[in-house]
């Protein structure tokens, strides 16, 4: 049967009082509407149509599906008037799934069950029961059978204690969709038109409404102020990491935790507070990973230990650190950084666009861009590769076995051979031969009899 997904997401969210629109804020490091396009597009629909209004351009542009067009509304004259700009795009049967684009956790198989319980036949709503249903449309029922739904701004004192609400999300027989919008009015106290009066001529017309209902009332919660979209983060985090824990993840404390893209994690591995995941961020097994760490894009092998304060950011490249590997605690591995088996990165040492192969050690204030680093080298505290020279980046090859000593810089490009030694304190622009030492610095000068001077008096 055919499937079109419309996701509204043309409002301007003044309550959130900032100049981003509203369902571009962030949850868990994806925009409200990104979140809610992912979710559309796991539904294999043959069309998903967005409807932009405010700022339509900024939104357009942000987002990114299969299958997706967009359709402006201008101006916004209510849920029914923003559907109706989607008519032209839709098909001529099958179903339309009606999503919103600031109610962002909603899950694919929530949204199957109402495609289930439409069935190209039938008007199905999806609705919850709320402890404080204030602002939502209320669910008018007789008997079991719904027979209407009444916005809150329109509804009675009897009809406000309802507790069970409409979340804006339903899904329609096109055909029928198409011919009931086309009859909405809008003599309400706010002059709109509803896509909720569509269900009292569902009613008339003898198509069966239902409801279907989700797992959880974090599927169904819009964000409409800083403070829902607060809660609402902390609640989809606390998800991901009960998930993560019956998995065998241990975290130290779940309401310190962040995952902000996917985290695939291996057995026995352990999280300390305040670790923050993005992208895409691999685990092995027996990894730990200290307090305070940020780690984006990257794929950490079995047991890796990163020290606390560990900023790993793999960018568009990725990194990676190989198993049995050291970090931290304070360092920095940027884009393109790839370490092999048994590598140390101390604090302080900040590695990019570099391979260390195994066994390598830089465990002190270093840096390396640039570099291919054979195995076991010692790269000493305090030596940097000058990578580059002010247009172009150069690239420093290290032989296995290399020592190079502290304070050392060792400008690109400049290849070290294997089991070179660099003595301390050098600057080295010239290749090492394999096997041998090699110093560049001044020659100290001791002066007799030189008197420090002194403060003046007064």
């Amino acid at each position: 049967m055919a499937l079109d997904i419309v996701i509204m997401a043309a409002g301007k969210g003044t309550r959130m009082k900032s100049s981003l629109p509203k369902v571009l804020h962030k949850l868990a490091g994806r925009s409200l509407l990104q979140h809610v396009l992912n979710t559309a597009t796991r539904l294999s629909a043959d069309r998903i149509i967005t409807i932009t209004g405010h700022e339509a351009e900024v939104v357009e542009a942000a987002v990114k599906a299969s299958n997706l067009r967009f359709v402006r509304q201008e101006p916004q004259l209510g849920t029914g008037h923003a559907v109706q700009q989607a008519v032209p795009s839709l098909q001529e049967s099958g179903t339309t799934l009606i999503l919103n684009g600031d109610v962002p956790l909603i899950t694919e198989r929530t949204a199957r069950a109402l495609i289930e319980a439409c069935g190209g036949t039938k008007l199905a709503l999806l609705t919850i029961d709320l402890a404080d249903p204030t602002g939502y449309g209320r669910i008018v029922r007789q008997g079991d059978s719904v027979r209407a739904i009444v916005e809150h701004k329109d509804a009675t004192a009897e009809q406000r204690q309802i507790r069970e609400i409409y979340t804006g999300m339903m899904a329609v027989p096109t055909a029928a969709l198409k011919r009931w919008l086309s009859n909405l009015k809008n003599d309400n106290v706010q002059g709109e038109y509803y896509l909720t009066d569509i269900v009292a001529m569902a009613v008339a017309d003898g198509t069966p409404v239902v409801a279907a209902q989700p797992l959880t009332e974090a599927e169904v919660l819009g964000v409409n102020s800083p403070v829902q979209l607060a809660d609402l983060e902390r609640r989809h985090q606390r998800a991901q990491a009960e998930h993560l824990m019956n998995d065998g993840v241990r975290l130290a404390d779940p309401a310190r935790f962040d995952l902000r893209g996917d985290l695939h994690c291996g057995t026995d591995v352990e999280i300390d507070i305040n670790c923050i995941f993005e992208g895409t961020v691999h685990l092995g097994s027996g990894t730990r990973i200290g307090a305070h760490c940020v780690i984006r894009n990257a794929r950490i092998a079995d047991n890796v230990t990163i020290h606390p304060f560990t900023h790993i950011d793999g960018d568009k490249d990725g990194a990676s650190v190989g198993a049995g590997s050291l970090i931290g605690p304070f360092a920095r591995l940027r884009p393109g950084a790839q370490l092999a088996e048994e590598v140390h990165i101390g604090n302080f040492v900040e590695v990019k666009n570099s391979t260390l192969a195994k066994g390598a050690k830089a465990n002190h204030l270093a840096y390396l861009g640039d570099a291919t680093v054979g195995e076991r080298v010692n790269y000493g505290a305090g030596s940097i590769t000058a990578n580059y020279d002010g247009a172009n980046k150069h690239r420093t090859v290290i032989g296995n076995d290399v020592h190079v000593g502290s304070n050392c810089v060792l400008v690109a490009p400049v290849t070290l051979g294997d089991g070179a030694t660099i003595g301390g304190g050098s600057t080295i622009s010239k290749p090492v031969p394999a096997g041998q030492l090699a110093v560049a610095r001044g020659k100290q000068t001791v002066i007799a009899g030189w008197v420090r001077p002194v403060k003046k008096k007064g």
